[in-house]
């Protein structure tokens, strides 16, 4: 039984969306510097007395193709669209990490140890143990990330609805942009709250200052991806046509959140 344009198009963005969730939580054990790696000089941000550079969790790089995708799933699709992805989402990245703390506490083999003995500079290397070092992320940060994961989402979709049926299907940049705002200002705090704050030792007003540094960088992504919807529509509009994608539009304006 062939699939129907619809269901083809739910199933690429829904693959494209948990591919990327879970991708952007695995790689999220790497800490980069957002001003070096741009050739600028540290901000130095003095936050609540504390001075930060925008040293971001390399999670970000998929992030904002999430929440992206999470908005064009709710155009077509509606909020039970988003909201079945995301759960079975947020099952799959559980699934993923029990997965990697089994495969780290395999005992390593005699010659892998060998042959990985050295780095890329000839300086002593324990493989097994940077191996579990970058994949294995801590309770705090794991519990952290699927909460602000999933309160995001469900945020993102609620304002998303709320604001497609105020505007009358107008000013797309507005639902989609304005979505992603607020949810990804809850989503930076939330994870570095249950983190850092409740599994850790930070203080409040650490954890509200990281959490700026956070979101001043995921703000200025999320303006930065705007047009990416509407290109997005304009693909889905050659591929389904614009009668039919209009029509999905129309269905999923009235779909019940």
């Amino acid at each position: 039984m062939s699939l129907t344009k619809k269901q083809t198009l739910y199933l690429i963005l829904c693959g494209i969306f948990l591919t990327s969730a879970i991708i952007a939580e695995i790689i999220g054990a790497k800490i980069f510097s957002a001003e070096a790696t741009f050739g600028f000089k540290p901000a130095q941000l003095n936050i609540f007395g504390y001075m930060l550079d925008f040293n971001m969790t390399a999670g970000v790089l998929n992030w904002p193709v999430v929440f992206v995708t999470s908005d064009i799933i709710n155009e077509y699709f509606g909020t039970k669209g988003v909201k079945r992805i995301s759960y079975l989402t947020a099952a799959l990245i559980a699934y993923s990490f029990i997965l990697i703390y089994v495969a780290t506490s395999l005992v390593p083999a005699a010659f892998w140890l060998d042959v990985n003995s050295v780095d890329s500079n000839g300086k002593a290397l324990d493989i097994n143990e940077a191996f579990k070092m970058i994949f294995r992320q801590g309770l705090g940060i794991i519990t952290g990330s699927l909460t602000a994961f999933l309160i995001g989402q469900v945020l993102d979709a609620y304002i998303f609805h709320r604001l497609r049926n105020i505007t009358k299907n107008k000013y797309i940049w507005l639902r989609a942009t304005g979505s992603t705002l607020v949810s990804q200002m809850i989503d930076s705090f939330v994870v570095i709250f249950i983190a850092f704050f409740v599994f850790g030792n930070w203080k409040l007003d650490q954890v509200f200052a990281v959490g700026t540094v956070n979101y001043i960088y995921k703000f200025f992504v999320a303006i930065l991806m705007t047009p990416v919807i509407y290109l997005a529509h304009y693909l889905i509009d050659k591929y389904l046509g614009k009668e039919h994608s209009h029509k999905m539009i129309e269905d999923a304006t009235f779909t019940p959140f």
